[in-house]
């Protein structure tokens, strides 16, 4: 069955970096705009990135513009989230999505698959 897979979350130092990765099983990525979540305690949940399937065209929501990197390898199936100068508003359970169209549509919602998260945690 189709499924999307996150991991590298953990806990880091405000100030440090984590890169987290999101696998897709059983489905090819490659064609597909994929999206990064995440949804802190108390929260809704928000976008954080998007990269487009083929040209990888990316956008990035306000808080994380200039510190985040999205990235993918379609040889690998996977998707990357690079995050440096992490903040302790940061934390929160990041999720990988795709709403299976080719181009990044931001404030977008509505996906086809998602993972089921991966926790990040900022200590001060």
């Amino acid at each position: 069955q189709v499924q999307l897979v996150e991991s590298g979350g953990g806990l880091v130092q405000s100030g440090g970096s984590l890169r987290l990765s999101c696998t897709a099983s059983r489905f090819n990525l490659d064609y597909y705009a994929i999206y990064w979540f995440r949804q802190a305690p108390g929260k809704e949940r928000e976008g954080v990135a998007c990269i487009s399937c083929c040209g990888g065209s990316t956008h990035y929501d306000d808080p994380v513009k200039g510190r985040f990197t999205v990235s993918r390898d379609n040889t690998e199936n996977t998707a990357y989230l690079q995050m440096s100068d992490l903040k302790p508003e940061d934390a929160a359970v990041y999720y990988c999505a795709t709403d299976t169209l080719s181009n990044c549509r931001p404030g977008s919602r509505y996906m086809d698959y998602w993972g089921e998260g991966t926790l990040v945690t900022v200590s001060s």
